[in-house]
């Protein structure tokens, strides 16, 4: 086998993987790899684990998929464990991260037209990231990956992150009806705002009759140590998108809405053919089960993560920053490493690096003590041959 029919979308690595047990995965060559990565913040609860392995088998041998033109009672079951978790009134499944934010961006569009708004324009964040479709690249604030793919969709306009005043002068346009961000970028670099950012943006959209929408395709699922990232400041969005950790390696994504964006879609203003079907709303329910024993330790995990880090590392001047919240992780590097990923997975673990010069640590959520030791040797000792090597002889 090899690539060849292949459409070459992604710079692969050489590297194949036959079965995953917990945090690790194990090449054909049986050579096993702690995986810092979780597929991009997916595997949360790490690689087949049992219960979720259970749920899909025993759905899959009852039910795959009927349609949403009937009810679904496990898609139901999905939505109301969701909104009780989040303290949103209602959902709506997809497939997909992409997929989840398109409908947001529908909503918007909807809530501008309510309100006499011709031309609705969604106020986004500078480095942000929310897909590949053309209406989410067009969200994206990231202008490397929209080349080439002009004219892209219009009606948003680009802030910077975390920048409260910018907001304010942006909301004197009157076409503005929505803000779209994320609690903590994560393809940006791992970059978290002030702790008031949150609360600023849902104040303001509250003042000027906004909708907030707030990503969480990287940061939901227990990722940051509560379910959703922005619940620990105790903020509750008008919409909520999710996916990636919902479904544990199965895809399902979710949008989420509550107060004025509620009664926006009715029948016949948006749906999927597969969104919500029983064996992915199945199988993300044993996710939400196991989930909700394993976020109360993943603050501890995660601040231990770091500590060990900034230790290990603290002699090296080109290692800048060591942040985070939970296992979410990003070490932010003076020059470009993406040459860490190879270097790392020769030492037998999986890493990424995003925004030319970031480490992104994104472990499972169930890695132990043990594993973690493991995960924070192996990169302190990568990074300082790393920066051996650029010293020279």
């Amino acid at each position: 086998m090899s690539e060849q029919f292949l459409i070459p979308t992604y710079a692969r690595q050489p590297v194949a993987f036959e079965r995953g047990e917990g945090v690790w995965l194990y090449d054909q060559a049986g050579e096993r790899y702690l995986d810092a990565v979780s597929g991009v913040a997916v595997c949360n609860l790490g690689h087949a684990h049992p219960a979720v392995t259970r749920a899909l088998a025993e759905q899959a041998g009852r039910l795959v998929h009927t349609s949403n033109l009937y009810r679904i009672p496990v898609q139901e079951a999905l939505a109301e464990r969701l909104c009780r978790l989040s303290g949103m009134e209602k959902v709506f499944f997809s497939n997909s991260g992409a997929e989840a934010n398109e409908a947001a961006i529908k909503l918007a569009r909807l809530h501008g037209h309510r309100r006499g708004v011709d031309k609705p324009v969604v106020l986004v964040m500078e480095n942000s990231f929310h897909g590949r479709t053309l209406a989410t690249l067009s969200a994206t604030g990231n202008a490397k990956v929209k080349e080439g793919f002009e004219p892209l969709v219009e009606g948003f306009r680009t802030l910077p992150y975390g920048d409260l005043a910018a907001l304010d002068r942006a909301l004197d346009e009157p076409a503005v009806v929505a803000v779209l961000a994320e609690p903590i970028q994560g393809e940006g670099g791992v970059r978290l705002p002030d702790d008031g950012f949150l609360a600023g943006l849902r104040e303001r959209c509250d003042r000027h009759g906004l909708l907030l929408m707030l990503d969480e395709i990287q940061t939901g699922n227990g990722r940051t140590g509560s379910y959703f990232a922005c619940q620990r400041q105790g903020v509750v969005p008008d919409v909520l998108t999710t996916a990636k950790g919902l479904g544990n390696g199965f895809p399902i994504g979710a949008c989420l809405v509550a107060g004025a964006a509620t009664e926006l879609f009715g029948p016949g203003s948006h749906g999927s053919t597969f969104g919500g079907n029983p064996l992915g709303c199945a199988t993300a329910l044993a996710v939400v089960d196991a989930l909700e024993a394993v976020i109360p330790e993943v603050d501890a995990k995660g601040e231990r993560l770091r500590a060990a880090l900034r230790d290990g590392l603290a002699d090296l001047s080109m290692v800048t920053e060591v942040r985070g919240r939970g296992l979410i992780i990003g070490l932010q590097l003076d020059r470009p490493c993406a040459e860490l990923v190879g270097r790392a997975r020769e030492a037998g673990l999986l890493i990424n690096v995003t925004a030319g010069s970031v480490v992104r640590l994104l472990p499972p959520l169930i890695i132990d003590d043990r594993e973690l030791t493991f995960l924070a040797d192996t990169l302190i000792r990568v990074i300082h041959d790393f920066a051996r090597d650029l010293e020279g002889p």
